[in-house]
């Protein structure tokens, strides 16, 4: 596919770029380099700027962001400007070791080792301050080589998640899109039909052709030549033949060109499942529905996907779109493979997902206590299975459902922060659990008296998880036989 095959124009994206965050390790060596240049003493800097020397003392360690006031003046008490104060370099060498250092004490690496922290001060020699950088650069660099096949990947999916976290999920372009294709069939209300999307898809110029010889590698094949759109007609999909079919047209909608990398290759599938989502579920009937169950007290998944005849997947997908836009709720969505393995995630709500030291979420192993764990062992696979969990980062509660599919079976989990629970149905729930994790021995190591026990005398022959360890495959649109694709087209072009 040439790379101007995707090539309408679509009006460019109007969202603001998301402001720095203020480097509180870098600000904080800062004060204490130009406290000791200026022959200050915590005591003798807090009189000079109204404050006790401990509140100093967590400023000067990165542990404390310091308001807009305070910045003045201790600016002004270290006779320097606020920009001085704020600047980006490091203001000496020792400096930006120890800010190196405690970056990695406080990243995910640093985390899985689970070694104690060093603690930093003016007493550790400039020797082993550089050692145990360099130490901590090369062990990320070997682990970096290790990952190196789908490293691209994860880098990739860790970027495009922190972005979605920045704008709550919600990208009013995609929305702007969905709401004129609809307005130009006459559609109105209630779930979207097979008709309806013929309609669509006729009323963008392109034919559709279901066929049983698609490529065992695509779920659609788009033909831009003679402007057709290639179909299965197997019956078993575990995915919504409509959420396909709109997924392609949304490519030629959104104006998509051929992927430079994976990255574009991602961002161009997360939009394309949000057009669909905001075609499936329109934005002002799914959000007037979703307003009625809040002031209600009934928010429930299950009703949304009942309401609109979408899976139970879709229908929480969508309400992490629409949630913090529109109801002012923050929420986290995972879905997790029954052996435990976090498959798809997404949080702005603060819960903290396993992670590598990448940054990438998908892969590890979610937290046995976890409402996505719980629910395997629940017998009632009819109702949604709800549950508070109470960890490090706050309480939480959860809902969620299992599904079969071709791969397994898989929980599909939907969950608030606790200040949110009162506008769901299942709140009512008696289920809690703990949480410790990422901390090891919340469930990742056996415990005492297991291990006693059996340490040394058990021998598991593992089931290899090949699709973890291959290299990313090649092309622009990746896993795809191009040579098969074009194939099928030659030998449909004249049907």
């Amino acid at each position: 596919m040439p790379p101007t095959s995707w090539n309408r124009n679509v009006a460019p994206s109007t969202v603001p770029a998301a402001v720095p965050e203020l480097d509180v390790i870098s600000l904080g060596r800062r004060v204490r380099h130009l406290r000791k240049a200026a022959g200050l003493t915590l005591d003798g800097l807090g009189a000079a700027v109204g404050t006790a020397p401990s509140q100093l003392s967590l400023i000067e360690n990165g542990k404390r962001e310091p308001k807009l006031g305070m910045l003045q003046q201790l600016a002004a008490a270290l006779g320097v400007g606020i920009e001085q104060l704020l600047g980006a370099e490091p203001p000496s060498r020792r400096a930006a070791l120890e800010i190196e250092l405690e970056r990695y004490q406080r990243g995910p690496l640093y985390e899985t080792l689970n070694i104690p922290k060093i603690r930093i001060s003016s007493r550790l020699p400039l020797d082993v301050l550089e050692a145990q950088v360099g130490l901590l650069h090369e062990l990320e660099r070997k682990l970096n080589e290790q990952v190196a096949t789908p490293e691209e990947a994860r880098r990739a999916n860790g970027g495009l998640r922190a972005m979605m976290r920045e704008r709550g999920n919600y990208f009013p372009e995609y929305e702007a899109e969905a709401k004129k294709v609809l307005a130009a069939v006459g559609y109105t209300s209630g779930p979207l039909s097979q008709h309806v999307i013929a309609d669509i898809a006729e009323n963008l110029g392109f034919s559709l052709h279901h066929v049983g010889d698609l490529p065992h590698s695509t779920r659609s094949v788009t033909d831009l030549k003679n402007r057709r759109i290639y179909l299965t007609q197997s019956q078993r999909q575990d995915h919504d033949p409509r959420s396909v079919l709109l997924q392609a047209l949304g490519h030629y909608v959104l104006g998509h060109e051929t992927p430079k990398n994976y990255g574009d290759f991602l961002a161009q599938r997360v939009a394309t499942n949000y057009f669909a989502a905001a075609l499936l579920l329109p934005e002002q009937t799914t959000v007037d529905f979703l307003q009625k169950a809040k002031a209600a007290k009934e928010i429930a998944v299950e009703d949304i996907r009942d309401a609109f005849a979408v899976s139970y997947e879709t229908a929480a997908h969508r309400f992490t779109n629409l949630a913090t836009r529109h109801l002012g709720i923050t929420t986290h969505f995972q879905k997790t493979h029954q052996s435990g393995i976090i498959y798809k995630a997404y949080e702005n709500d603060g819960v903290t997902f396993p992670q590598d030291h990448t940054g990438a979420i998908e892969g590890q192993p979610s937290c046995k206590a976890w409402t996505s764990r719980a629910v395997f062992d629940v017998p009632d696979k009819f109702s949604a299975y709800s549950q508070y969990t109470d960890t490090p980062s706050g309480t939480y509660w959860c809902t969620a459902r299992t599904e079969r599919s071709a791969n397994g079976e898989f929980s599909l989990s939907i969950g608030v922060p606790y200040q949110h629970v009162k506008w769901f149905r299942g709140r009512e729930t008696t289920a809690r659990e703990k949480s410790l994790c990422p901390d090891p021995n919340c469930c990742k190591r056996p415990p005492a008296a297991l291990a006693s026990e059996w340490a040394g005398n058990a021998w598991p022959s593992a089931r290899a998880h090949s699709h973890l360890l291959a290299a990313m495959p090649p092309g622009a649109f990746p896993g795809v036989d191009e040579t098969e694709v074009y194939s099928f087209l030659q030998a449909h072009s004249g049907s």
